[in-house]
C-alpha cells in the first residue's frame, strides 16, 4: 500500500456535521515552530545567498538568522500570545530543551502544548535512525515536561513510509503533517489510530516570506482571508484553521505588528475555539464518536 493510499480519499461535502464546544463554528490553533540548527551543518533554509554562489561551513549569515529568533523574536511572539491568553502549541525540536532551556522553561511554564518537531531541524528523509530520532524527540520532551508530546509535526513536514508507524509506536496521537482538509482524519497504523491535525502550508509565516517573499502586511492579510472564508463554512460545519509562525520570521521587528493586529482579529469574532494540537484531535474523536 501506497503512503497516499493509507489516507482513504474524503469530499469536505460528505463529512458528518460535528459541533465544537461552546457551539463555536472554528477551531483556530496557532503553532510556534522552535527548532535547532546546528552551525556546523548546511542551513535548513537561507536568506542570504552564498558570496560568488559557493555555500560556506559555517554558515555564519544565515545561521544568525535564525538564532535571531530564539534569542529575540521569540520573546516578542511570545508577549503576543501570553499577553492574549491564547493557547499555544508549541512545535519543538526534542534537542531545544536542552540547547535552548530559557525558551523551552518559559513555555513550560506558560502552559503551551509541546508537540514533537523532531529532534533536530532536518527531513525525516536524511536521518540515519528515524525510529532512534523520535524516540529520542519523544523521551527528551517527557523528561522535559513531566509527560511525553501527544501530537507531532515532522520538520518540514517530511515523512518516509515508515513515519506515521514510528510516531504512533512512540504514543504519538496527533500529526500535523498531512495538509488536506479544514477537518481531521483517522489514519490506521499497526499501533492504533493516529489522527491528522489541519495544518497550513501556506497561512504559515515561512512559506509567505521567507520562500515567496510577500511584503510584510501580506501575512496578515491572507490569514484573515483564509479565516473569513473558514469562519462563514462554519456555520454548517465545524472548521479548523492554522496558524504557523516562526521566531525568526514574524518575530523581527517589521512584522511582529502584523501578528499582532491577526491574533486581535481572531480573539474579536465570538464564534471561534482557540485549541491546541491536542485539543482539536480528543474533540474530533469525541464528536466522530458519536456519528
Amino acid at each position: 500500500m501506497t503512503l497516499s493510499d493509507r489516507i482513504p480519499y474524503q469530499a469536505q461535502v460528505d463529512r458528518p456535521k460535528l459541533a465544537l464546544p461552546g457551539g463555536k463554528r472554528l477551531a483556530v490553533w496557532v503553532i510556534l515552530n522552535v527548532e535547532e540548527w546546528r552551525i556546523e551543518n548546511a542551513m535548513p533554509r537561507t536568506v542570504l545567498s552564498p558570496p560568488m554562489g559557493q555555500p560556506l561551513l559555517p554558515d555564519v549569515p544565515n545561521w544568525s538568522w535564525h538564532e535571531y529568533g530564539m534569542r529575540a523574536g521569540f520573546w516578542r511572539q511570545f508577549k503576543a500570545l501570553t499577553e492574549r491568553s491564547i493557547p499555544v502549541t508549541l512545535a519543538i525540536n526534542g534537542n531545544v530543551c536542552n540547547s535552548y532551556p530559557r525558551v523551552a522553561s518559559a513555555a513550560l511554564e506558560a502552559g503551551f502544548e509541546f508537540m514533537g518537531h523532531g529532534f533536530l531541524q532536518g527531513p525525516m528523509h536524511k536521518l540515519d535512525n528515524q525510529a532512534d530520532a523520535i524516540k529520542r524527540a519523544v523521551d527528551t520532551i517527557a523528561k522535559f515536561t513531566g509527560k511525553p508530546p501527544r501530537s507531532w509535526e515532522s520538520p518540514g513536514l517530511t515523512e518516509t513510509a515508515d513515519t506515521l508507524d514510528l510516531l504512533r509506536l512512540n504514543g504519538i496521537d496527533y500529526v500535523a503533517d498531512w495538509v488536506i482538509d479544514d477537518l481531521p482524519q483517522d489514519v490506521e497504523t499497526p499501533h492504533g489510530t493516529i489522527t491528522t491535525i489541519p495544518y497550513s502550508v501556506e497561512t504559515n509565516d515561512i512559506v509567505i516570506h521567507a520562500l515567496q517573499h510577500l511584503s510584510s502586511e501580506q501575512f496578515l492579510k491572507r490569514c484573515t482571508d483564509q479565516f473569513d472564508r473558514l469562519y462563514l463554512e462554519g456555520a454548517d460545519n465545524a472548521r479548523v484553521m492554522a496558524i504557523s509562525i516562526h521566531p525568526y520570521i514574524t518575530g523581527v521587528p517589521h512584522r511582529i505588528k502584523y501578528l499582532e493586529a491577526l491574533l486581535d482579529y481572531v480573539i474579536g469574532h465570538d464564534g471561534v475555539a482557540l485549541m491546541t494540537a491536542s485539543e482539536i484531535g480528543d474533540w474530533y474523536r469525541a464528536e466522530m464518536a458519536k456519528t
